[in-house]
């Protein structure tokens, strides 16, 4: 049984984890062993929220790991991450930004896989979504990283 201290430093661990992330993920030029500490700073902010945090922390770091896959190319965990995403954001309702960026997973995933109709799918499933992002600030942002996958799958021949 997790106790209320336990589930204090398993979300104080959650929080660390994914920034740390957050930092490796906007860093350019990448060391192995900077790579190596992304993947498992994502994944163990992850474990973390899956005990401490609640369904949108779980779908948030869902995604994060997602993107993490994404940025290293490797197609199979990036679409898993994804797919478990939007199945959590889905599953609860979520909105705004989350159930846009958790449609822009599954889009990146699929334009890894040179999957164009489900790319497009997603891409436009996503943009239907940013519609509904309330804060400016937010949408501009997230059309922003939108359009990297758009101009990746569409250059694909």
């Amino acid at each position: 049984m997790t106790t209320s201290d336990d589930k204090k430093l398993h979300r104080k661990f959650g929080v660390a984890l994914f920034n740390q992330t957050w930092d490796l993920i906007d860093k350019e030029n990448r060391t192995q062993e900077e790579i190596d500490r992304m993947i498992h700073s994502a994944h163990a902010s992850r474990f973390h929220w899956g005990i401490a945090g609640t369904p949108l922390n779980i779908a948030r770091g869902e995604w994060q790991v997602s993107h993490v896959y994404a940025i290293l190319n490797r197609i199979e965990p990036c679409l898993y991450h994804a797919k478990r995403c939007l199945q959590i954001t889905l599953e609860h309702g979520f909105q705004d930004f989350d159930l846009a960026f958790a449609y822009e997973a599954m889009a990146r995933g699929y334009s890894l896989a040179s999957d164009k109709v489900e790319t497009a799918k997603y891409v436009e499933l996503a943009k239907d979504a940013a519609i509904e992002i309330k804060d400016p600030d937010d949408r501009k942002y997230f059309l922003s990283q939108l359009a990297t996958i758009h101009s990746t799958s569409s250059s694909t021949t």
